[in-house]
């Protein structure tokens, strides 16, 4: 069990007996997880995070009488999350809302929202060393979730440019960690 798990499920325990204190301290640090978890998830969306933030945590306070706490903590907070996040994604009309992995209930306390802050500076880094036919396409393609025809229209790009320039971008970019160490 993760440092971070231990921390919030002895939190999430301790405010179940009725320790206040403990309780508000598992919502404030369980939400810098959530929104990272969401952030992750929904770069073309980020307006929404906050509010997924929020009705996950009233979903989490409504339920928490469910918790079994012989359980892990992460597996309980994950499936509430998720479940927000598809229902938001379904109210969109967005097709992928099926298609979320299921088995990734330790990528929740994986980082904390810091964390998702400095590795999004760090791979923008990295981007601005490319030229922009291969920039422009991992960044459409790969960080805001475009398909490869909306990247094309949006550039002005053909799709076999944009093909291209995500495989020779990447390249270029493994090629550049690779040198880095």
């Amino acid at each position: 069990m993760s440092s971070s798990e231990e921390r919030l499920r002895d939190l999430l325990v301790r405010g179940l007996a009725g320790d206040g204190t403990a309780y508000h301290m598992f919502l404030k640090e369980l939400s810098a997880h959530l929104r990272a978890f969401f952030r992750r998830r929904l770069s073309n969306l980020s307006d929404e995070v906050e509010d997924l933030v929020q009705e996950s945590l009233l979903a989490i306070h409504n339920q928490r009488h469910t918790y079994d706490a012989t359980q892990p903590l992460t597996a309980w907070a994950h499936a509430i999350a998720r479940y927000k996040m598809v229902d938001l994604l379904r109210r969109r009309g967005v097709r992928e809302a099926l298609q979320v992995p299921l088995d990734e209930e330790s990528e929740l306390l994986a980082e904390t929202d810091s964390d998702a802050g400095n590795a999004r500076h760090d791979v923008m880094a990295l981007l601005a060393q490319l030229p922009e036919r291969q920039r422009l396409p991992i960044q459409h393609v790969k960080l805001e979730g475009l398909s490869v025809l909306e990247a094309a229209r949006l550039t002005g790009m053909s799709e076999s440019a944009i093909k291209v320039g995500v495989h020779r971008g990447l390249k270029a970019l493994a090629a550049t960690i690779r040198n880095k160490r």
